[in-house]
């Protein structure tokens, strides 16, 4: 195996909260109405660090999407998801985008995300503050 280079950056940064591998700027975030099985999920325009699982279609509420989870290269833990294909023309401001789930990251400031134990056993999709359903698995 060759040699792992990490792209550091600079500002308010979100890291993975395991080993502290940096993943994006919060100036990337496209929305914060996203949601996952641990809560809340970002929306971001991009991601660094990350290596990607296959490519899988899964329906969602808001239509069908081919995506590929994400992990972080520093530790290997699933951060979030990536969308490769928007089958639905409404939804096709999310290819190649990633989320980003809030309960895997540290935030800008250190903090941490807790589970919200009321949130929903799967996965989710979110538009416009609306919860979208699909299945994630972790």
């Amino acid at each position: 195996m060759g040699r792992l280079f990490v792209v550091h950056l600079e500002g308010k940064i979100y890291s993975c909260k395991h080993c502290h591998t940096h993943l994006a700027l919060s100036e990337d975030i496209v929305s914060k109405s996203f949601h996952s099985r641990h809560g809340k999920a970002y929306l971001f325009n991009k991601v660094v660090n990350v290596s990607f699982g296959e490519k899988d279609d899964r329906q969602m509420t808001t239509g069908m999407h081919t995506v590929a989870d994400i992990f972080c290269v520093g530790c290997g833990s699933i951060v979030g998801w990536k969308y490769e294909t928007a089958h639905e023309n409404s939804q096709k401001y999310k290819e190649g985008k990633s989320v980003i789930e809030r309960f895997k990251v540290s935030g800008p400031d250190g903090s941490n995300y807790w589970i919200n134990h009321e949130a929903n056993g799967g996965g989710s999709d979110a538009d416009d503050g609306q919860t979208f359903m699909h299945d994630f698995n972790i």
